[in-house]
């Protein structure tokens, strides 16, 4: 009678540890709030709050738990601690008040594919959660100019620093369909340049000198990068 009770005790012992079973409960839940769809329109400041809880909540507390799981080699390891390591955290500081907005300067004159000076200023400088309206890049000249041969580097409209270069693991075709599904260029982990971009934990997406380039809307396919084009127009300066 005690063999066959320590045998039935021994068939109820879980497989692993209890800490890491929390860990695996969380994983599932974060995962679950990942991949539900966010609103794509950024016309108010209150849905950009709304985002901020649904985003930057989970980005956060998913990170700790990828970090924690790999270490036992449940999702892939080292793959999955790189993919927890975007986006790139930036303090609010980077948005303080300058001498022009929050950047110190005003955008470039001649901004590439014919984007509107006025409405760039506005958005780049004078803006936190704006934009754009949504499909404004099918006005302008970025898909009759844009070589949709290779790799095209985004700098910031003010600064000239390059942000983002796209296609990366992608076809320029794929690129395009994501970007008009969504109303504004998006772009994935792999294609920011993370020496000059950061978002805040509001989901809010900027360079380092200030200029508001969109925010992060991820969906089932991970992080994506929602980006005023305007944002991104300029011209190379270093």
């Amino acid at each position: 009678g005690s063999v066959r009770m320590a045998a039935a005790s021994n068939m109820f012992k879980p497989l692993l540890p209890p800490a890491l079973l929390m860990v695996l409960a969380g994983t599932m839940m974060v995962g679950y709030l990942g991949t539900q769809q966010h609103p794509t329109s950024l016309s108010s400041s209150l849905m950009a709050r709304s985002r901020a809880s649904l985003v930057s909540g989970p980005t956060s507390v998913r990170k700790g738990l990828f970090s924690t799981t790999a270490a036992f080699g449940l999702f892939g390891g080292s793959a999955s601690a790189v993919k927890a390591q975007y986006p790139i955290v930036g303090d609010e500081q980077i948005m303080s008040q300058k001498e022009h907005g929050t950047n110190t300067k005003p955008v470039q004159l001649d901004l590439r594919y014919g984007c509107d000076r006025k409405v760039a200023d506005k958005i780049c400088s004078f803006n936190r959660h704006y934009a754009e309206y949504s499909g404004y890049f099918r006005t302008t000249k970025w898909l009759s100019e844009v070589d949709k041969t290779k790799e095209t580097t985004y700098y910031d409209s003010v600064t000239g620093k390059p942000l983002f270069i796209a296609p990366k693991g992608r076809t320029f075709d794929e690129f395009q369909r994501e970007s008009e599904a969504h109303g504004w260029p998006s772009f994935r982990d792999e294609e920011v340049v993370w020496e000059n971009v950061r978002c805040l934990r509001d989901g809010e997406c900027v360079s380092v000198d200030g200029t508001h380039l969109g925010h992060n809307l991820p969906d089932r396919s991970g992080n994506r990068y929602c980006i005023n084009l305007v944002s991104v127009a300029g011209h190379p300066t270093i």
